[in-house]
Formats: structure tokens, sequence, C-alpha cells
């Protein structure tokens, strides 16, 4: 049933998608269920709630993404790995980073590695003690997020991992556009400015809005601060 609702969905949508990774998402949606039963991964375990709250919701931002190769792209607040792993089984070229607080997660998702066959970095870190190393300040070209911290907070959080010229991709609920005009100050202090906003209706008839916020300038090195200071007092 997953692969018949992804199938129906690209075609829909113009995205194409071969037997090969519509293999990889019915084993992934497998290792979710089996890893569930022991950790708290998802709420969601049924085929139709997998196939489309979280592969076609992750996938949905594929139109994005730049076509370019090797694309530098980071997940932040991955948790069992959305959007990154489903965005790096349609496309399999992007260079992909996993960060997560949490470290049991990451065991779950070396493991998906391994079994779908797919390379990508995993990083143990909070979000802001990352932001501050050299190895990952300004180097990605995308930064991707489903992570359910307000905006202001998460461009915080996320922004300082983009490279200039480079892009914050945030995947918020229908009310994005509240949030954005609450991060418009956020935005600018940290090198940025609003680029696109996505509206899309998933087909359960939830509402999705994507916003994409691009790179101008470098991130003053004060920010992100620690995360009680973003999360009581954000910019």
């Amino acid at each position: 049933m997953i692969s018949e609702i992804l199938k129906k969905w690209c075609a829909e949508n113009e995205i194409p998608i071969s037997a090969q990774q519509l293999a990889q998402f019915e084993q992934y949606a497998e290792l979710l269920r089996e890893w569930n039963k022991k950790m708290n991964l998802t709420a969601i375990t049924d085929d139709e709630g997998i196939a489309v709250k979280h592969f076609i919701d992750s996938i949905s931002i594929l139109k994005c993404l730049t076509p370019d190769k090797h694309l530098q792209l980071i997940d932040i607040g991955t948790g069992a790995g959305f959007p990154g792993i489903p965005i790096k089984i349609m496309r399999p070229d992007i260079n992909l980073t996993l960060l997560d607080s949490l470290n049991k997660r990451l065991v779950f998702l070396d493991e998906v590695g391994r079994q779908l066959g797919m390379e990508a970095l995993l990083v143990h870190s909070r979000a802001e003690e990352s932001a501050q190393k050299e190895q990952y300040r300004e180097k990605y070209d995308a930064v991707v997020s489903r992570a359910v911290a307000n905006l202001p907070a998460l461009c915080e959080y996320c922004i300082p991992y983009v490279k200039c010229g480079g892009v914050f991709i945030s995947m918020k609920g229908p009310d994005g556009e509240n949030e954005l005009k609450a991060a418009e100050n956020a935005i600018r202090l940290l090198g940025a400015k609003t680029d696109r906003i996505f509206k899309m209706t998933l087909p359960d008839e939830s509402s999705r809005t994507v916003i994409i916020i691009k790179k101008t300038g470098n991130t003053p090195s004060k920010y992100p601060r620690r995360g009680q200071k973003i999360n009581k007092n954000p910019l």
C-alpha cells in the first residue's frame, strides 16, 4: 500500500520514482515499525499514515531543492529521519547530515542507512552546540527541519548552518505564515531573508506551509545562543 500511495502522488506531481526507491521506502517503513516497539520513534505506524505524513510530507520539498549534484544538506532535529532520509532516497547524490540530540535515534538511523545502502553523516549533538563548530557552521547548501519549535527559535537553531547563498527550508503547518511574521526580526539578525513560501495539501487533506529562507550574509558569531535563552527570549 505504501508503494501505491507514493507512486500515485509522484505521478501526479511529475516526480520520477523507481522500483528500487519504492522498495527502500517499504524497507524503511518496516524498520520504523520494528524499532518503534522498543523506542518511541513515531505515533504513526499504519501504512497510509507513514506514506503520507512521513514520506510524502518529507519529499514534498524536493521542488525547493536545486538540481545541483552533491548538495550539502543537513536535517536538524531529524528524529526518526524525517525529512532527511526520504530526501536521500529520492536524491541519492545529496551529501546528507542527520543531527539529533538523542543518541538512540542515531543508532536507529545508522541501521536504516546500512539496510538501505545509503551513507549519511550522523551527528549526536544539540543544534545550538554544533552550530558553533567550524566543521558545521555555514557549511551547508540547504538546512531542513520538521522540528516543532516556533519559527523564531528554529531560525536561530538552523540559519547558522547555512552557507551564504544557501537556504533554510522550514516545514510548517497551516499557521506557518503567522509564525513567519513573528520570525522576521530573527531572520534579519541572523543574516538572511525570506525567499519564497509554498502552500500545499497532502493526500489526507492536511495543510502544509514550506518557508524558504535565503542566507544573504554571515551570521554574527554570538548566535546561536544557549537553548534556554533561545526559547525564553526569541530574537
